[in-house]
């Protein structure tokens, strides 16, 4: 039986100390994830172009100096296109820069900054409109159909809330069969005991993401669980924590920044290889994740290891395998495609309780579990990690299984 996850803590932040005209490196600075994953060496070769993102959050502001020209309004479906750039917690526009933000203005740096934003708004915790505003404000549950839709390959849903509904578990499996990268946050519940990853991340088909942290440990609030597919940076960096976008805050930390940072480098595969389905941008991402375990036995706390898209975008003739197989078909439980009627080919081309933005408070990270799952007063995973992230080669192996559009947890 799936894990029912609790509900992710509100949005909060320590400090006000970053103007949005700051200078760039103020804030860029902060985000050091972006020197161990060579983030310039990648951008020579892909900066995500051509790629679209669905953010599905508590909207985007396109006006940010950073998202200036990077925001699609005009691509969302016009029944779900209420207020999607009308921001009021900040939480969107934060995932929005941190996927393709273009950093002008002193603004957040995206890892995909030639990708462009399609913005969604919803009713998350936070949520500061009247009645009516909430009548008119779409259910993310029809936004992940609407998306599906769409053109956008990738949809990012840094929030989670405790599950599962019915109705989101169609709309998931409804964008899964369109060959979208689904992409969740797994949720900030890590202090507490047992295993709580929120929906959408512990559905199948969902990509659920931890978070790591400067020392390239998990970070202390990361929920942990056999439904935790990978992990990536998010903790110790700079974020919007309000709706009035006058300042950045310091130390915005949580599984939603993780979440969006895996969606940009998505971004930065696909771009790369426009060509490959949704199956071997998948099997990309997890093949050259860091990890020291072994591939076959994730790790509850971080999945199938740290991203490094480096790894992929060095090596022009990278094989990602065959398009048309999932490469955790057994974790799925089954052929999507097979159930849904369609084809892997034609596929590729093309609500539930009170949800919150997966942002934890901004504590320290001591307390920290590695990826492994021993303390990290016990282990050298964290050093295994920080090398895995810009220095030694994965060891690509190709997997297999029986043909789907996408994969998530495994199932035990």
């Amino acid at each position: 039986m799936r894990a029912v996850g609790a509900v992710a803590g509100v949005l909060t932040a320590t400090a006000v100390s970053f103007a949005p005209n700051a200078v760039a490196s103020d804030v860029q600075s902060k985000q050091w994830y972006l020197g161990p994953m060579q983030a310039e060496k990648m951008w020579k070769v892909s900066t995500g172009e051509g790629v679209k993102v669905a953010v599905i959050d508590s909207g985007v502001n396109a006006e940010t100096p950073s998202l200036k020209g990077q925001v699609l309004m005009d691509e969302v479906p016009k029944a779900v296109a209420y207020r999607a750039t009308d921001d009021y917690l900040g939480h969107g526009t934060t995932m929005a820069e941190l996927i393709a933000g273009t950093g002008a203005g002193g603004g957040l740096k995206g890892l995909a900054p030639g990708a462009k934003i399609v913005p969604y708004r919803s009713v998350f915790d936070g949520f500061n409109g009247g009645a009516e505003e909430k009548k008119k404000t779409p259910d993310a549950t029809d936004e992940i159909r609407a998306a599906a839709d769409t053109d956008a390959k990738i949809i990012n849903m840094s929030f989670g809330a405790e599950g599962p509904s019915s109705n989101e578990k169609d709309a998931i499996e409804y964008a899964a069969s369109k060959g979208k990268l689904l992409v969740a946050a797994v949720g900030n519940d890590g202090r507490k005991s047992g295993d709580t990853i929120e929906y959408p991340a512990a559905f199948p088909y969902v990509v659920g993401v931890a978070s790591a942290n400067q020392s390239l440990t998990v970070s202390p609030f990361s929920s942990s669980g056999n439904y935790v597919d990978i992990s990536a940076p998010g903790q110790g960096f700079p974020g919007w924590c309000d709706a009035s976008f006058r300042s950045y805050c310091d130390n915005v930390n949580g599984t939603s920044s993780a979440a969006a940072i895996t969606s940009a480098a998505a971004a930065l595969i696909w771009s790369a290889h426009p060509d490959w389905t949704v199956n071997q941008v998948t099997r990309a991402l997890i093949d050259t994740a860091g990890r020291k375990w072994d591939k076959n036995n994730p790790s509850k706390y971080a999945g199938y290891g740290l991203i490094r898209p480096r790894l992929v975008l060095e090596d022009p003739k990278y094989d990602a395998g065959p398009a048309h197989t999932d490469p955790l078909a057994k974790d799925n439980g089954g052929d999507l495609l097979a159930k849904a009627g369609t084809s892997a080919a034609a596929s590729s081309s093309e609500s539930s309780s009170a949800s919150t933005p997966s942002q934890a408070p901004a504590k320290g990270s001591t307390g920290g579990t590695s990826a492994a799952g021993s303390s990290t007063e016990s282990s050298d995973d964290s050093n295994t990690l920080w090398i895995a992230l810009g220095v030694v080669a994965a060891v690509i192996v190709i997997g297999g299984g029986g043909a789907a559009v996408m994969w998530a947890r495994r199932a035990r």
